[in-house]
């Protein structure tokens, strides 16, 4: 028999069932609110994974196009590659749930999430999170903490819980967050200058409703959950951990102090060499179980010297961010151009105007959206950290990372009636040494003032680190890759002088606490004001004037009624002002027409074209026509695109005329006078 739970959520009710549908996988649990239903099942292996030293935890958020009743567009019909949200939804899930499974789990678990019915007031995504912990819950896989996620969103100053996607767009704010019942585990936001206190705010609301629907998954469990398994733990000996220590403490403090990136790898790793075989003979056959330790004692010494000393590996204090360069212009052809330095990371960004046409159209769950006219691309070649690799399409991480840039910078873009183009920013990542994705704010702002968009204000970001002992701990101003990879928390913050853009928080402890919260969020202030000193010391303002390889955009608005003699019997007048003048057009229903040209001349020729054919012809005026047909009884003259007139062959001539071939013929231009206009 199915079992099912409810928790209410302000004015809705989230119910979860379980014992219904897909039975055989470890725990499957349908989440519904509203009519919007997600499946989500969650599996474990049989056996532990072999030669790897990490949890194989895998998401996935599958999209089928019949929960919103559609039909995948183009030739192939059946669902294929996962779209930008379900990428982003998969790695919601992700993030919340990874760092509370138990400490040395190598089985692989897969956590996979369907929605099967969806409606535009209830987004599924915080429903796919929900769903992964309840269906951990009533599974066998060990999953102490259960965790719940919700959606809050701000309209006229007013908290909501869970808003449709429609009050999301109208709102300042759209902050999803995780938590247990005690901490926060997860976030990321997108807003339009929340200030940090309204932001602790938002939190402590979230928090009374995840607790709310975790104690839903515990009744659950309570009443249909399966009884655990045991998993086999992979924990480090603790004798090889002491015997590292012991011997090879003070050689691996001094070997993670090396300001230099590559220079500390390569000496750690010849450091790690040295120590397994020096180790080797008092445990035999145990190297790999050695070099774990050896990494063990490098993240315990790490910690140390931030905890005890104040002191981080390239000698900043926790406040400190690095050196930061900055340039603008550098490439000649392109619209805009940045590169933003800091430390070790590196960042170019270019800009790319184009017509409002060239959007990204959009096919997916999200109904309320159907093209995009801002997009941002994060790519992370290997070179950056001096690797090689395959190179292939854009993995989750960088999908994830432009996301986020993308999503700090959109909100202080100028309006679309203002400045209609669609805008490209690529964001390449030369070097990186920790906070590229806050390095491609940096330099995406400064691209996109170098275009000449005109933002409203300035982006910087900075991403924030923490190292926990007890209850002692610090917070990390501008990380760099091994304190990301070391410490307890990678919280990113970007923001204008007067509010935050984008959030994101990934932890690896079991949450964090609103006094953590609020320090970090100080601080990150601190850091973000200090580095857009160094971005508007380079370009204070957007520039003037667009580049002059940039197209311009001529606007104009003409009756809706007339949208069908632009563009013409199967687009024929719309074509040919295209193929004369070079310009791009789009169309929009209130009347409002877009001329895109590279060319001043070309578009200024596709406005007069297009005005002439909108305008009204009136009795007495006069114009230039050109003869496009002739007939025994007159001859039929284009005085603008696609209209026409007939000169009657007695109104040819002051003098009697007997054929009309013998005043005008094809193609001749005439100056005639308009006497009277068919109804």
């Amino acid at each position: 028999m199915p079992t099912v739970v409810e928790a209410t959520l302000g004015e809705a009710t989230v119910s979860f069932e379980t014992g219904r549908v897909a039975k055989q996988a470890g725990g499957a649990v349908l989440v519904r609110s509203g009519d919007t239903v997600v499946l989500v099942t969650a599996t474990a292996s049989q056996e532990p994974r072999e030669g790897i030293d990490f949890f194989p935890l895998t998401c996935d958020f599958e999209e089928r196009m019949y929960a919103v009743g559609r039909i995948p567009g183009g030739r192939i019909k059946r669902e294929g590659r996962p779209s930008e949200f379900a990428i982003l939804t998969s790695r919601l899930i992700d993030r919340p749930i990874r760092p509370l499974f138990p400490t040395g789990l190598r089985n692989e678990v897969q956590i996979v999430a369907m929605p099967l019915s969806v409606d535009q007031d209830h987004p599924p995504d915080v429903l796919a999170v929900t769903g992964a912990s309840a269906a951990l819950a009533v599974s066998d896989i060990p999953f102490p903490n259960l965790i719940a996620a919700v959606r809050v969103g701000r309209v006229d100053g007013q908290f909501l819980i869970n808003p449709t996607w429609a009050q999301a767009e109208e709102g300042d704010l759209d902050l999803v967050v995780a938590g247990t019942k005690t901490s926060i585990v997860m976030m990321e936001a997108g807003a339009k200058e929340v200030t940090e206190e309204d932001l602790l705010a938002a939190l402590e609301f979230a928090q009374e409703h995840i607790r709310a629907l975790v104690t839903a998954q515990e009744e659950l469990a309570a009443k249909a959950g399966k009884p655990k398994r045991d998993f086999p733990s992979f924990i480090i000996d603790p004798e090889l951990i002491d015997a590292v220590r012991q011997r090879e403490a003070t050689r691996i403090r001094e070997a993670i102090q090396e300001p230099d990136k590559a220079a500390r790898e390569a000496g750690l790793q010849l450091l790690r060499g040295e120590i397994v075989a020096d180790l080797a003979p008092d445990f035999p056959e145990r190297e790999a179980e050695l070099s774990e330790a050896v990494d063990k004692v490098i993240k315990e010494q790490l910690r140390a010297l931030i905890l005890d000393e104040g002191k981080r590996p390239d000698g900043r204090g926790v406040e400190d961010v690095r050196p930061i360069t900055a340039e603008v212009s550098l490439l000649p052809r392109t619209h805009g151009s940045a590169v933003f330095t800091r430390g070790q990371t590196q960042v170019l960004a270019t800009t790319t105007l184009g017509s409002p046409g060239e959007g990204q159209k959009l096919e997916g769950l999200e109904l309320a959206l159907e093209q995009k006219h801002f997009m941002l691309y994060y790519n992370f070649p290997p070179y950056s950290v001096g690797e090689t690799r395959m190179l292939r399409g854009p993995g989750r991480r960088e999908i994830g990372h432009g996301a986020l840039a993308e999503r700090a910078l959109l909100p202080m873009l100028p309006p679309d009636g203002e400045f209609p183009y669609t805008m490209r920013v690529v964001c390449e990542v030369l070097e990186s040494n920790g906070s590229s994705s806050m390095g491609s704010v940096c330099a995406g702002c400064l691209a996109l003032m170098d275009a000449g968009v005109p933002i409203q204000k300035p982006v910087a970001g900075v991403a924030m680190g923490l190292v926990t002992r007890g209850d002692q701990y610090v917070v990390l101003t501008d990380i760099q890759g091994m304190e990301d990879f070391t410490g307890d928390m990678d919280f990113k913050v970007a923001g204008t002088r007067d509010g935050i853009t984008a959030i994101q928080l990934d932890i690896k402890i079991e949450g964090l606490s609103m006094e953590m919260m609020a320090n970090a969020l100080a601080q990150a202030k601190r850091g973000r004001m200090h580095i857009m000193e160094k971005m508007l010391d380079v370009l204070p303002t957007p520039r003037k004037e667009l580049s002059e390889y940039a197209p311009r955009i001529f606007i104009l608005e003409i009756h809706p009624d007339k949208i069908g003699e632009v563009i013409g019997p199967g687009g024929k007048i719309i074509k040919k002002i295209t193929a004369e003048t070079g310009a791009t057009i789009d169309i929009e229903q209130d009347g409002r027409v877009f001329i895109t040209s590279v060319e001043a001349a070309g578009g200024e020729m596709a406005r007069k074209m297009i005005d002439d054919i909108t305008r009204d012809v009136r009795v007495g005026e006069t114009y230039l026509g050109k003869v496009v047909g002739i007939q025994s009884f007159g001859a039929f003259i284009e005085i603008l695109p696609g209209r026409e007139g007939m000169v009657h062959i007695s109104e040819l001539a002051h003098r009697r005329v007997a054929r009309v071939e013998d005043v005008v013929k094809m193609g001749d231009e005439v100056m005639v006078k308009v006497i009277d206009v068919d109804p």
